[in-house]
């Protein structure tokens, strides 16, 4: 059975379900924090964790799981989700990747209706020729992903020159890294970044919920 954590009220206008990245579990620094700023904006946001991770807290170290197993596994939260208004899926960087692979049939069946990425791994750190765009190159489903300008898995200008779907809006924060979190000389705060990111996670998902 899956466990969740929720933030937000249960009779928000919509949910977010969100898997955490690769190392990090569901309830990091980082997660905590955009869940609590994505529900500031009126959306309920529920947290799951994949197997892999879950035993990570039994003291085991066991690498993530194979795609097709992470996958299983988010369907499986997607059908014991609690929400309240439409349904949107995404993640932070493998999380997200995981949940861009099923969201257009996920969308298709009336399931969800939309993705978010946080921080989406276009390619590994210092290797992008491997790229993992080819199912967002025809992607249907309604699609916003925040992006770190700086990020080492897709650039601002590495993410310019891919044939992404129509479908797929970018958030751009200023200077962020793969965490969104600017340097400093950039003028701009991580905070700052997060609120952004935050802001137009809430206003993609409450204007594809009216839509």
């Amino acid at each position: 059975m899956t466990d969740f954590i929720y933030d937000g009220a249960p009779t928000a206008k919509a949910t977010l379900l969100l898997a955490h990245g690769a190392g990090a579990p569901m309830d990091s620094d980082w997660m905590n924090a955009v869940a609590t700023k994505v529900a500031g904006f009126g959306i309920r946001v529920a947290r799951f964790e994949f197997g892999y991770m879950a035993a990570r807290r039994a003291g085991n170290r066991p690498p993530p799981s194979p795609a097709n197993r992470l996958i299983g596994e988010y369907i499986g939260a997607i059908g014991s989700v609690g929400r309240s208004g439409p349904l949107f899926i995404g993640g932070k960087s493998l999380g997200g990747r995981m949940a861009s692979m099923i969201a257009d049939k996920q969308s298709k069946d009336g399931a969800i209706a939309g993705l978010v990425c946080l921080g989406y791994p276009f390619h590994p750190p210092g290797q992008p020729e491997k790229l993992r765009t080819d199912h967002l190159e025809k992607l249907s489903c309604p699609t916003l992903i925040c992006q770190g300008e700086r990020d080492p898995f897709g650039t601002r200008e590495e993410v310019a020159s891919y044939p992404l779907s129509p479908k797929i809006a970018i958030e751009w924060l200023t200077d962020g890294d793969h965490d969104l979190k600017p340097r400093k000389a950039s003028g701009a705060t991580f905070d700052g970044n997060l609120d952004i990111a935050a802001k137009a996670v809430a206003d993609f998902m409450l204007e594809a919920a009216n839509g």
